[in-house]
C-alpha cells in the first residue's frame, strides 16, 4: 500500500525571456488564460489531484506568486462594501484553508534538477508531484490525478508522457520504455533532448512528475550537464537502475504555455469553454472566419 501525496512542487524561478517584455516585471507564470493566472490552474490540479501542501520554488522578482495565494483583507473589504460577494468568495479561496503554500528560494538558476533538490527540506522523505506550471493540461480528471492512481497501484515514480513529432524530440526528455500495461510504460532509459536519429521513441515527458524521495539524493550527486544546469533527467536516468519509474500516456489535451503559440491556443481553447464568455467569444470567432 503506497502512501497518499500530499507535497507538490512547483519550479518557479525562471526568468520567462519568451515572453518579454510582458515577463520584464511580472513572473510567466502569473499570464492569465482567460481569467486565471497559470500558475493557479497548476495549484487547482494539485488540489485535485490531492496535495495539501504546495511548495514553491521562487527566484527574484516573484513575489506576485506569493501575493496572489495571499489573503488581501483590503480587496475584500471593498467587494464586500460593493455587494459583490461572489468575487470577494472566489478570491477568499483561491486556496483552500486546509491547503498549505511554503515559498523556498532558489539561489541561483542551475536547472530544474536543482530546483527540485530545493525541495529537500520541505518534502524529506514523502512521494511528491513536480509539475511545470508552462504545461497546462485540460482533462477532465486532473492529469495528476491519473497519474496519483498508477502510483497506487504500481508504487514507482511517474512521468507524464505524449507522442510529439518525431522532429520535435530534441525540445524534450525522451522515454525508451517497455509496455506494462495499454498507455503504460517501464522506463529502460530517458534521454535529454536527442536528436531525431538519436531518439529512442517519440515518447516526451511533459512537466507532469511523481518523484519518490530517493530522487532527492541522486540529485545530490548529479553533476551540471546540458546548459551547465543540473539535470532531472540525468537523475532519473540512474533512479530507474534501482526503482521503477513508469511513462504514463494521459488523458487530456496540453497547451505549451511556454511558448506564445501555445499560450495563444489556450487561451482560445478555455475562452471558448468558459461559461460566461464562451458563447459570445464562439461568435466573435465565427465573425473573423468570414
Amino acid at each position: 500500500m503506497t502512501q497518499p501525496i500530499r507535497y507538490a512542487v512547483f519550479p518557479v524561478a525562471g526568468k520567462g525571456t519568451r515572453f518579454l517584455p510582458a515577463t520584464k516585471a511580472m513572473p510567466k507564470e502569473m499570464l492569465p488564460v482567460v481569467d486565471k493566472p497559470l500558475i493557479q490552474y497548476a495549484v487547482e490540479e494539485a488540489i485535485a489531484a490531492g496535495a495539501r501542501n504546495l511548495v514553491f520554488i521562487t527566484g527574484r522578482a516573484k513575489r506576485a506568486i506569493e501575493d496572489h495565494f495571499d489573503i488581501e483583507p483590503e480587496l475584500e473589504q471593498l467587494l464586500a462594501s460593493k455587494d459583490k460577494e461572489g468575487l470577494r468568495n472566489m478570491v477568499r479561496n483561491i486556496v483552500p484553508p486546509d491547503v498549505n503554500c511554503i515559498y523556498v528560494r532558489q539561489g541561483e538558476p542551475l536547472g530544474l534538477g536543482h530546483a527540485v533538490l530545493c525541495a529537500r527540506p520541505v518534502v524529506g522523505e514523502q512521494p511528491f508531484f513536480v509539475h511545470l506550471a508552462d504545461d497546462l493540461i485540460d482533462a477532465e480528471e486532473a492529469c495528476l490525478g491519473q497519474m496519483a492512481r498508477v502510483f497506487a497501484a504500481r508504487g514507482g515514480s511517474v512521468l507524464g508522457v505524449e507522442e510529439v513529432p518525431h522532429a520535435q524530440t530534441r525540445q524534450y526528455g525522451i522515454i525508451d520504455g517497455e509496455a506494462a500495461e495499454d498507455g503504460l510504460r517501464r522506463l529502460r532509459g530517458i534521454v535529454e533532448k536527442p536528436q531525431p536519429a538519436d531518439a529512442p521513441s517519440n515518447l516526451a515527458v511533459v512537466g507532469r512528475y511523481i518523484l519518490t524521495p530517493r530522487i532527492f539524493e541522486l540529485l545530490e550527486e548529479t553533476r551540471a550537464g546540458a546548459g551547465g544546469e543540473i539535470q532531472l533527467t540525468d537523475a532519473i536516468a540512474r533512479l530507474l537502475l534501482e526503482e521503477p519509474v513508469y511513462g504514463f500516456e494521459f488523458a487530456g489535451r496540453r497547451f505549451d504555455c511556454g511558448s506564445k503559440l501555445g499560450y495563444l491556443e489556450a487561451t482560445v481553447h478555455y475562452g471558448l469553454k468558459h461559461p460566461e464568455l464562451g458563447a459570445d467569444f464562439r461568435a466573435h470567432l465565427k465573425g473573423l472566419a468570414v
